[in-house]
């Protein structure tokens, strides 16, 4: 189980390793975070559980609780049964900000850990940034968390695991991929990164810890697809207001001149012839 900012999908994961271990199975879990040029995105939580589970747990299906989940704001797609006869259940939500989309990725548990989202600008350029540490350096044990564990007086299922032989190197696989916009910066980044530019890291299961992290910066452009037209649509129109002008102040100052050339040469008023004056 996990920190109370992760209990409803934790709780959900928890659940599902423990069948599996108990089962001497397997699970398998591959996050995606998408994080789009204006730092919305969406993340994606698929976990495929092996036909051994199902065979072993044929409820498993129905047994799921995923009200908590639903109620979170996860938009849930299964469980769907596989050609192979597993099972595999999608979860996805969206995020409008690097705040939310951290306290999302948080709420995965083990071994998902620490994670954090940022995004920031400086000057011209938009940073996006992705950290954490992925693993299960207590083996099971790093889905109990300490209430729970001084609740029951030891880590759940541990006797139960422990005469199964599973082991989390046997039973488990997680992956993270990350999708960012802009540059990756390559100093900051220890990501394996795929063909089509996806960002890929894979969580150990033997006790050790990854941390890994990734950094992006974009430009303005990148900032929002309306930006540049945007952009380019004012400096025309910065242009245009300054032709504009320079017409006008050239046509008021020639309407002018005019004005004063016909107030020069206007032809001068005759003065009236006077009657002549009788003296006599």
């Amino acid at each position: 189980m996990i920190s109370s900012t992760g209990t409803r999908l934790g709780s959900f994961l928890l659940f599902v390793v423990a069948v599996l271990a108990l089962s001497a199975c397997r699970l398998d879990t591959a996050v995606d975070v998408v994080v789009n040029p204006d730092g919305t995105g969406t993340i994606s939580v698929v976990t495929t559980a092996d036909p051994e589970i199902v065979a072993e747990v044929p409820t498993l299906a129905d047994e799921l609780a995923l009200e908590d989940i639903v109620a979170a704001g996860w938009v849930v797609d299964g469980p769907t049964s596989t050609p192979d006869g597993g099972l595999i259940i999608t979860l996805t939500h969206d995020f409008t900000s690097a705040a939310e989309a951290t306290n999302l990725l948080r709420s995965l548990g083990p071994p998902f850990n620490e994670i954090e989202v940022g995004r920031g600008t400086n000057g011209d350029i938009t940073t996006n940034q992705l950290e954490g540490r992925m693993g299960l350096p207590d083996g099971f044990d790093s889905f109990a968390d300490d209430d729970l564990v001084t609740a029951i007086g030891s880590a759940p299922f541990e006797e139960q695991i422990t005469a199964s032989g599973a082991t989390p190197e046997s039973s488990i696989s997680a992956q993270l991929r990350a999708r960012l916009p802009g540059e990756l910066v390559a100093a900051e980044t220890n990501a394996v990164v795929l063909d089509d530019g996806t960002l890929q890291w894979t969580a150990p299961t033997d006790g050790s810890v990854l941390e890994w992290s990734a950094r992006s910066e974009q430009t303005p452009s990148e900032g929002s697809p309306w930006a540049k037209p945007v952009s380019i649509a004012a400096l025309v129109a910065f242009f245009a207001w300054v032709a504009f002008m320079g017409i006008f102040i050239l046509y008021v100052a020639f309407a002018r001149l005019k004005r004063a050339r016909q107030y020069k040469y206007r032809p001068r008023p005759t003065q009236p012839q006077q009657p002549p004056v009788d003296v006599g």
